[in-house]
């Protein structure tokens, strides 16, 4: 078992082929450990060469939505008006920090999803 801080796109896929090897070994054996040091290393490069955005606010609340199978007028019911929600759906209005905790209260939207600037 050779490991190694991954710092190049080949060390990165060399790491994957590996990784793909023994990913079925055993928990607590000698390949087990390997695997899961191997995800650890794998996963800190991606953070840093492939990082995830946030979701614009607007299409975090729309993904919400569909989720929880909801429509505007239930989207009205957590912060206000109907006209309200389809001018913020819209992008016409911008959330208030009133509207931004009642969404992450009601409909358990990160902040961070929703302070995102759009």
């Amino acid at each position: 078992m050779e490991i190694k801080v991954i710092k190049t796109e080949d060390d990165y896929n060399s790491a994957l082929k590996r990784l793909e090897e023994i990913f079925d070994a055993p928990v607590n054996s000698p390949d087990g450990d390997e695997a899961e040091l191997l995800t650890v290393l794998i996963e800190k490069y991606e953070e840093e060469h492939y990082p995830i955005e946030s979701p614009d606010p607007i299409e975090a609340i729309r993904f919400r939505m569909e989720q929880m199978n909801m429509k505007k007028k239930d989207l009205a019911e957590v912060l206000g008006y109907k006209s309200r929600v389809s001018e913020i759906l819209s992008r016409k209005r911008k959330l208030s920090l009133k509207m931004i905790r009642q969404l992450h209260k009601k409909l358990r939207i990160p902040y961070d999803s929703l302070l995102t600037e759009y």
